[in-house]
Formats: C-alpha cells, sequence, structure tokens
C-alpha cells in the first residue's frame, strides 16, 4: 500500500523528493502518514478535499482485496 500511495503522490506534486510516507501497522490496520512539501499540500488535499479523498478510496479498494484496513493520514 506504501508504494501505491507514493506513486500517486509524487505524481501529483512539484517536488517528489520531499515526499515521506511512514507506514505503521497494527493487527490489521495499516495507518500511511504522508508528509509532502507545504507548497505542495494544496495539490494533495484539493479543492474541498476531492484529491485527498479520491487517494483514500483507491487505497481502501486495493486494501479490501487483501482484507486490511488502510488508513491515510496527510500530515501538516
Amino acid at each position: 500500500m506504501k508504494e501505491l500511495v507514493e506513486v500517486i503522490v509524487k505524481a501529483l506534486v512539484d517536488n517528489p523528493d520531499n515526499v515521506e510516507i511512514n507506514e505503521r501497522v497494527d493487527k490489521k490496520t495499516t495507518i500511511l502518514e504522508v508528509r509532502v512539501a507545504d507548497s505542495d499540500m494544496g495539490k494533495v488535499i484539493g479543492k474541498q478535499g476531492r484529491i485527498a479523498k479520491a487517494i483514500r478510496s483507491v487505497v481502501k479498494a486495493a486494501a479490501a482485496k487483501e482484507d486490511r484496513k488502510v488508513i491515510v493520514d496527510i500530515m501538516d
């Protein structure tokens, strides 16, 4: 899942070198913390959070195939 989010986010931002994704795993839940440059934050979130919601939907669908729960947090 981490690689999927990384590919999507790096395609959206102007500074792909500043993309950092931390993965924490519990029993059946994985939490992905996404950090980007301040100037790219709007591109990852999108108007009214539409881009962030779309990223979460894609990851949720991929995680459902593996019977896991994945949470994507976009950090400040």
